[in-house]
């Protein structure tokens, strides 16, 4: 249930047991008032006096007047631009939740209620202070999209839009920034930032400071994609070894007797017969010698790409290349990869051409990342399911905005049935059914092999259907044009499922009322979801803006979900019917399933603290290094003392060399050493980090071994820093005046790249066992004070002019 649709008991217990969920939005409501007082006489005024309305409020916000002070007349600024640019004035519910987003919390509007329209104030608002502020969007088409859809009313308003597009130039991009108001990615801001890290002038930066950021869709990016590590790469000039004869030795091994899965599917390991028998095949000696690390992980990777990837489930292969299918949205995940191997070993798997993977030179995770900006909001319509971890990671509130007309839309309890067949069965004969009486369907499907099984059943049985999966995305923009057609059948993987408005009686809507009389867009979900957000993103493409529709989720106990998590196991023999063609009828079953999905939500927010353990470890590391860098490219900074010293060395060296050029070019060396140590460092890490979860085979908690680990390995890179640009001063190459730096050896990348990788590819249990799981709230516990001593040691190192100013 949304929460929008919560009762009042659920709600009274949810202030009782202290939700970070907003349901009255009094203040909001009080400025609301104010802001529809406005509206006649901003009404009376011609466009110029319009405009000089808003220049006079950036005038008085540039001078000191608190944007709060001046809320209610930007937002009423922003309803008359609308109205005039757009013929759309934005409805007190799409005011509600701008002026909630203006406060620092996100926003729940359902869907269909106007979410790139209700974010235009709160933007207009806060680019006032003149120091940008960006709308992250979900992909490159909504940035450029909503920034050229709202243009009309910032210009109006004096204000400027600029987006962010993959591909873009660096100066195109440097002006996109420039702007009142940025539409970008999160991915393609996160991207700039690493790039940024990487640049030897200050003025090749794209970015300005951060300010405020207003996050669309904003579960799915806080949290969902929060955790995935962002990584810029370049050339290495290494060849990683040839994983293909790994994949073809693994592809002998049996299961059960050469290797065995924990039950939940997440983990995959050698047994000791199995060990045994890759010694003798390979020729390599002890698996599990220190000499023959990399090479036992390329067996655990190939075992898992063999056995845990499924082609057309967790990837497809196109072009010749494999292109990860993103499990909450369907489509293609852009420029992701499986990291430490495990791609390489799907390529092998596939008998592809493996791809570079290059000397990473900067990470960061989307989550690190969001929390860089000092003021942070967002918009979904599923975030009170999600508002504990919102609160708990950014410190947002969750604030509910009704809706602005009631939503009519019937969702229907699950069908149950004790196996895929009798579920495809029933699937195919309601579809038929609804299809036959007019009625429009979409069929959200859990992968883009079931999508093409569904639909080649439909067509058996005589029916068209329109099929949009990750294979043939290009043709999304047809599709759902016409998903709302009377007797429209369309079947989709989760693309369908956010961020998609379907409307009734086709793309002109000419046959509107046809389809309404007939019930509205029937949507049928063929599996519950890993999240119960999921499933109402699905259910939300019905009954959008009060339209009338239908969901319902039809489910097997042969399931992925089910199975995983045991489901049979939790109903007596008793209430477990055998297996039959009709549904089942134990109400009991249902209520387990939807258990299950909650224990899947509980382990994948588990997976996310973690994996926040690990990265933040390493975060205050890159934290540390980026001031480090940037004080030793500006200047100004106690960084001085090693350029200084670095100076030093040249001027004894190269008497000649201008003073100012001394500088110049001790800076360069302690930059480029800073950047090539870091990599290194980073490379350290995750060779620590892939290791760690063999630890707890031995007891032991992985994530404090790889805290202490990277604790230690930091004052080693620090060391190495100080010692190698030394030693660069000393060789640097001067010829006839100048600098050569590339005979000096101090070139930066020639090319660089960046993508995301996955993270987390082996599950939870490869990194704690149930046993140990408690313990992780323990070891985060006592990592912190470790990690806050290393950050106030290297600041005093520092501050005794050794290096850079830290913020633990």
């Amino acid at each position: 249930m949304s929460a929008s649709g919560r009762t009042r008991r659920q709600r009274l217990l949810d202030r009782l047991r202290g939700r970070p969920v907003d349901y009255d939005l009094l203040s909001e409501r009080r400025v609301l008032s104010e802001v529809g007082a406005l509206e006649p006489t901003l009404q009376g005024l011609d466009d110029t006096d319009l405009h000089g309305k808003a220049v006079s409020l950036r005038r008085r916000v540039e001078g000191g007047e608190a944007l709060d002070a001046v809320a209610p007349e930007a937002f009423a600024l922003v309803r008359e631009a609308a109205r005039r640019r757009l013929g759309q004035r934005p409805f007190d519910e799409q005011v509600l939740a701008g002026l909630a987003m203006h406060r620092g919390r996100v926003a729940e509007l359902a869907t269909g209620e106007g979410k790139t329209l209700a974010a235009v104030a709160p933007a207009f608002l806060n680019a006032l202070a003149g120091r940008g502020m960006h709308v992250l969007t979900f992909n490159d088409y909504l940035a450029r999209r909503d920034a050229e859809w709202m243009g009309p009313v910032y210009r109006l308003l004096g204000a400027t839009a600029g987006s962010v597009q993959e591909g873009m130039a660096a100066g195109e991009r440097r002006r996109a920034y420039r702007a009142d108001v940025t539409y970008a990615t999160a991915r393609e801001a996160g991207f700039d930032f690493l790039r940024d890290g990487l640049v030897l002038q200050a003025e090749e930066r794209v970015l300005r400071p951060f300010h405020f950021a207003l996050v669309d869709e904003a579960d799915s990016i806080l949290i969902d994609e929060a955790r995935v590590p962002l990584v810029i790469a370049g050339e290495s000039g290494e060849s990683a070894p040839g994983p293909e004869r790994v994949a073809a030795l693994v592809r002998t091994l049996r299961p059960g007797t050469d290797f065995d899965t924990d039950e939940y599917g997440h983990n995959i390991a050698l047994t000791e017969e199995g060990t045994t028998r890759m010694e003798a095949l390979l020729r390599s000696g002890p698996l599990f010698s220190t000499e023959n690390v990399a090479l036992h992980a390329r067996v655990r990777n190939a075992l898992h790409a063999l056995h845990f990837l499924e082609r057309d489930v967790d990837y497809i292969v196109r072009g010749g290349k494999i292109e990860l299918v993103d499990d909450f949205t369907g489509r293609v995940a852009e420029r992701r990869r499986w990291p430490d191997g495990l791609q390489a070993a799907l390529e092998a798997k596939e008998g592809l051409h493996p791809q570079p993977e290059g000397r990473i030179l900067g990470s960061i995770t989307l989550q690190h990342f969001l929390r860089l900006y000092p003021r942070l909001a967002g918009m979904t319509a599923t975030a009170e399911p999600a508002a504990e971890e919102l609160f708990d990671f950014y410190g947002l509130r969750v604030a509910v905005v009704p809706t602005h007309r009631p939503m009519v839309r019937s969702d229907e309890p699950d069908v149950v049935f004790t196996h895929k067949g009798a579920k495809r069965e029933a699937l195919i004969a309601e579809i038929a059914r609804a299809h036959a009486a007019g009625q429009p369907v979409l069929v959200g499907t859990a992968s883009v092999a079931e999508s093409e099984e569904l639909a080649a059943g439909l067509r058996a049985a005589g029916m068209d259907c329109e099929v949009l999966n990750a294979k043939n995305d290009e043709h999304e923009a047809r599709v759902v044009a016409g998903a709302g057609a009377p007797g429209a059948v369309t079947i989709s993987t989760n693309m369908a499922g956010r961020g998609t408005d379907i409307r009734l009686g086709g793309s002109d809507e000419q046959e509107r009322d046809a389809v309404v009389a007939l019930g509205g867009l029937y949507v049928i979900g063929t599996n519950r979801h890993e999240s119960r957000r999921i499933d109402s993103q699905l259910r939300g493409r019905a009954g959008r803006q009060g339209d009338p529709g239908l969901s319902r989720l039809f489910v097997s106990l042969e399931d992925n979900l089910v199975r995983r998590y045991g489901v049979e196991r939790l109903v007596t023999a008793r209430r477990l019917p055998p297996m039959q063609a009709g549904p089942v009828g134990s109400p009991l079953v249902a209520v387990e399933i939807a258990r299950a999905q909650r224990i899947v939500e509980a382990e994948s927010l588990e997976i996310r603290r973690t994996l926040f353990a690990y990265s933040d470890a390493v975060e205050v590391q890159r934290q540390a290094t980026d001031e480090w860098r940037r004080e030793a490219l500006e200047g100004g900074g106690s960084d001085d003392g090693l350029v200084a010293r670095c100076a030093e060395r040249i001027r004894e060296r190269h008497p000649g060399l201008a003073a100012g050029d001394r500088e110049a070019a001790a800076r360069r060396v302690v930059v480029l050493t800073i950047d090539r140590c870091w990599s290194d460092h980073l490379g350290h890490v995750a060779e620590v980090r892939d290791d760690s979860h063999l630890l707890a085979f031995g007891g032991k908690i992985p994530l404090a071994q790889f805290q202490q680990e990277v604790a230690r390995a930091f004052p080693i890179f620090e060391d190495r820093v100080e010692d190698e640009a030394l030693s660069a001063a000393d060789s640097l190459v001067v010829r006839d005046g100048v600098v050569d730096w590339g005979g000096s050896g101090l070139l930066g990348p020639s090319a660089t790249w960046t993508y995301l990788v996955s993270d987390n590819p082996f599950g939870a249990s490869g990194w704690l066992s149930p046993a140990q799981r408690p313990l992780l709230v323990l070891a985060a516990a006592v990592a912190w004070p470790i990690l806050l001593v290393q950050g106030l040691g290297v600041l005093w190192k520092r501050r005794r002019g050794r290096g850079a100013t830290v913020r633990p």
